[in-house]
């Protein structure tokens, strides 16, 4: 073997020992973690709330920085996580439906094969309300209305293209009647026009409720099994409605991510997650937990573009 066949052999040794021991140290800088959305939103406080926990059990002095990127109803930030190295050191928030209806109505620089996906981490149910005043108080009285007067129950929401669209395209299905929705910029107005009378119902997510019992019926929540949140509300289910949907909110990293890598993140999410310290904060930031991970979110992802390719075949919101 000649001089330089030997000095390149033992470079390429050399290369590989330290990239090895690089990836078995991992982290050994800073965590940049993009939040999509401004700062004060849902999304915003889950990821600030989140952080100190994934910092403590990814160890090594790990630091992650929260960086908003707020536009085009998320679409900058998960655009900047899809197009970052996949080293690790870049995750960001992941919305759903939300992120996967962005491909549909509008040109996205990315597709569901552009992240790793790492954890679903809040699962916010729809439920549906109607205002104190109003003589619906029941789902039954509610499909009773709707199938009498077919287009004549009119149903706030944030916005068309999300899980609260989404919902109600469910319930159309399920009781077999039409709604007509009145779409608002935001939960808030949606919740606000509602409860002064100006429409029918609401679809709106149960961290969006529970301050609002006293001025709003809650006609069921949009889960498998009861919220902790508010245990008095049923289940559609109970009441005979099969109708599950609601936010989710979750953590991505670019595709391609090293499996050590995506290993230490998905334990880090893991123990995070069965942290009660890290359970209380998020109850107390009304954000309601449910943990996916891995391939699981990656399916329960592959699930919400299915729904969301059906209804803008059917009834496009743009």
């Amino acid at each position: 073997m000649s001089f330089k066949s030997i000095a390149v052999s033992a470079a390429l040794i050399v290369t590989c020992a330290t990239t090895g021991s690089a990836m078995a140290d991992y982290p050994e800088k800073k965590v940049d973690m993009i939040v999509g959305f401004a700062a004060g939103g849902g999304t915003d406080v889950m990821a600030r709330t989140i952080s100190p926990y994934l910092e403590k059990y990814l160890g090594n002095g790990t630091s992650i920085v929260v960086k908003n990127m707020p536009g085009a109803s998320g679409q900058i930030g998960v655009t900047a996580v899809a197009d970052a190295d996949p080293d690790g050191y870049t995750i960001g928030t992941y919305n759903l439906p939300g992120t996967m209806a962005r491909t549909l109505d509008r040109n996205a620089d990315y597709s569901t094969e552009s992240f790793t996906y790492l954890a679903n981490v809040v699962n916010d149910p729809n439920v549906i309300v109607t205002p104190k005043s109003s003589d619906i108080a029941t789902m039954d009285q509610l499909v009773e209305a709707a199938q009498d007067q077919p287009g004549g129950v009119t149903v706030a929401m944030s916005s068309l293209g999300g899980d609260d669209h989404f919902f109600l395209q469910k319930l159309s299905e399920v009781t077999g009647a039409d709604y007509t929705p009145v779409p608002f910029s935001g939960s808030a107005p949606a919740r606000s026009a509602l409860m002064g009378g100006h429409v029918t119902m609401g679809i709106i997510n149960v961290s969006e409720v529970v301050n609002f019992r006293d001025e709003l019926n809650v006609l069921g929540i949009a889960s498998q099994e009861r919220s902790d949140m508010a245990d008095d509300i049923p289940t559609f289910k109970e009441q005979g409605y099969d109708l599950v949907n609601g936010a989710l909110r979750g953590f991505v990293a670019p595709a391609d991510l090293p499996e050590d890598v995506k290993s230490k993140l998905l334990s880090a999410f893991q123990k995070t997650y069965e942290d009660p310290d890290f359970q209380a904060a998020m109850r107390k930031s009304g954000n309601p937990t449910e943990l996916t991970l891995g391939d699981d979110f990656q399916a329960l992802n592959d699930e919400q573009l299915v729904l969301a390719k059906k209804i803008w075949e059917t009834t496009p919101w743009k």
